[in-house]
C-alpha cells in the first residue's frame, strides 16, 4: 500500500547513502543490535536506513503533534560542533526551541538558572556527549528524541533515530529530513513539490577556513596591485625611453641639417670662386 508521504521515500533512501547515514563504527552497544544491518570487513556496521527513515518519520509525527500548540515546546540541544548550525536551522525553520554549545547543568530541573526551560520534548544529536541533557529530561519526566550511532547508549531515550551522529553531511541531511517532514505534516509544504531550503544550509562551516579563504583572495588581490604597479612602472619607464629616443632622433635630424646647410654654403662658395 502506497501512501502519499512514501512517494519520496526511495530518493531519501538515495540521499542518505550519499549523505553516509548509514555509516556506523567498529563497536556496537546491546540496544543497537537491531538497527545493524551487516558488518563490512573492517569492522563497520552498517546501519538500517529502511528503519532509519520509518524511525525519522515517526519521530517528525511526535514533534508536530507536540508543536501544534507551542513550537517552543521541543528543544534541541547539542553540544557537537558538527550540529550547531543544523539544530539553529531546525529551530528556525520549526520554531522550536535550541540549545548549543555546552550544557547548563540545572536547565531542565533547577528553576533559580537564568535558562530555565520546560520543554515538552527533548531532541539530542549524540546520547553520549549530552548525557547530563538526558539525566535531567529523565528526572522531570520529559520524552527524548535522540540521533544513536551504533555504540551510542540508549539509556533515557525514548525514540532511538539510527543515523551517523558524527559526520557533518549525516547530521545535517538527518535534521532537513525532519525539519521537512514536520512542514509537510503542518501544511506548510507540499508534498508533490521539493522543499526550496537546500540541505547545504544546514552543514557545517568551518569559520577558520572562510578566513584562510578572505586571507588568500586578500593575498591575490595584492598580488594584483602589486603587478599592476610594475606594469604601470614599466610602460612608464618605456614612455621615457621612447621620449628621449625621439629627442636624441631630433637632435640628430638638426645636426645633420646643420651639417646639410654648411656643405650647400661651401659649395655654393666653391662654385663663386671658380
Amino acid at each position: 500500500m502506497s501512501l502519499l508521504y512514501t512517494n519520496n521515500r526511495e530518493q531519501d533512501l538515495v540521499d542518505m547513502i550519499a549523505a553516509e547515514v548509514h555509516v556506523g563504527t567498529q563497536n556496537c552497544t546491546k540496544n543497537m543490535e537491531n538497527y545493524v544491518y551487516k558488518r563490512t570487513r573492517d569492522g563497520v556496521h552498517y546501519l538500517d536506513l529502511a528503519k532509519t527513515w520509518e524511525k525519522l518519520m515517526i519521530a517528525a509525527r511526535i514533534i508536530g503533534a507536540i508543536q501544534s500548540k507551542n513550537p517552543k515546546d521541543v528543544l534541541v540541544v547539542s553540544s557537537r560542533p558538527y550540529a550547531q548550525r543544523a539544530i539553529l536551522k531546525f529551530g528556525t525553520h520549526t520554531g522550536a526551541n535550541y540549545c548549543g554549545g555546552k550544557w547548563v547543568p540545572g536547565t531542565l530541573t533547577n528553576q533559580n538558572t537564568k535558562k530555565y526551560l520546560e520543554p515538552r520534548l527533548v531532541i539530542v544529536c549524540d546520547p553520549r556527549l549530552d548525557h547530563q541533557a538526558l539525566a535531567e529530561a529523565s528526572l522531570v519526566n520529559i520524552p527524548v528524541i535522540a540521533l544513536a550511532d551504533s555504540d551510542s547508549p540508549l539509556n533515557y531515550v525514548d525514540i532511538a533515530i539510527p543515523a551517523n551522529n558524527k559526520s557533518r553531511h549525516s547530521i545535517a541531511f538527518c535534521f532537513w529530513l525532519l525539519a521537512r517532514e514536520v512542514l509537510q505534516l503542518r501544511g506548510e509544504v507540499p508534498r508533490d513539490a521539493p522543499w526550496d531550503v537546500m540541505v547545504d544550509l544546514f552543514m557545517y562551516r568551518d569559520p577558520e577556513a572562510k578566513k584562510a579563504i578572505a586571507d588568500h583572495a586578500d593575498a591575490d588581490e595584492a598580488e594584483e596591485g602589486e603587478e599592476a604597479q610594475e606594469d604601470a612602472a614599466v610602460q612608464n619607464t618605456m614612455k621615457t625611453f621612447e621620449g628621449e629616443g625621439a629627442a636624441d632622433e631630433e637632435e640628430e635630424g638638426e645636426d645633420d641639417g646643420e651639417k646639410w646647410a654648411q656643405g650647400q654654403t661651401a659649395g655654393g662658395d666653391y662654385a663663386k670662386s671658380a
